[in-house]
């Protein structure tokens, strides 16, 4: 995707921002490469606003298409799980509140987040502003993590030995665990 994006900056402004786009419709792609590629491009601060548009942009029109297509289909067999039912049914201020909150919580899927707040009573209004709003944080913190693995700087070194060392212990942990 690099090469692509190092052509005409206009043309390499739109396709990063469509291909952001689409990694948040397919929602199996992690952001983060496309995070990559943009800061490898466009630099640290340009890369970053180009991710957050692309992220931004795609949740909305995710969570428009999974409103289109899955709600009545989903609604139909939520029924059966009483938790969920309740997480569906939120509105108004609860629901960005809850739709931030979840944006900014790490390791949480976006796409899932997507997905039941376009089966709920939220209107896509307000899930664009929470969603974009808590993206900005959690987009920040990938940039800058990203930008200093790729720059090797004493920073990435001490985040990759950090993340590094807790998929060690992770690992050595659940190893334990399953004896």
């Amino acid at each position: 995707m690099v090469e692509q994006l190092s052509g005409s900056e206009y043309t390499a402004v739109i396709l990063s921002i469509f291909v952001g786009i689409v990694v948040a419709i397919l929602a199996v792609i992690p952001s983060v490469f496309v995070t990559s590629a943009n800061i490898l491009v466009f630099g640290f601060w340009e890369g970053a606003f180009l991710s957050f548009l692309g992220e931004a942009i795609g949740a909305v029109v995710a969570f428009l298409l999974y409103q289109f297509g899955l709600r009545n289909i989903s609604r139909h067999y939520l029924h059966r799980f009483s938790s969920l039912q309740r997480l569906v049914d939120v509105q108004g201020k609860e629901a960005f509140f809850l739709i931030f909150a979840l944006r900014l919580t790490p390791f949480t899927p976006s796409s899932i987040v997507t997905y039941f707040a376009s089966i709920g009573k939220v209107s896509w209004q307000t899930f664009a502003v929470a969603s974009s709003l808590g993206k900005i944080p959690a987009l920040l913190l990938e940039a800058y993590s990203i930008y200093h693995l790729v720059n090797w700087t004493i920073e990435g070194k001490l985040l990759l030995l950090v993340i590094g060392g807790g998929g060690i212990i992770w690992i050595l942990t659940r190893r334990l665990k399953n004896r």
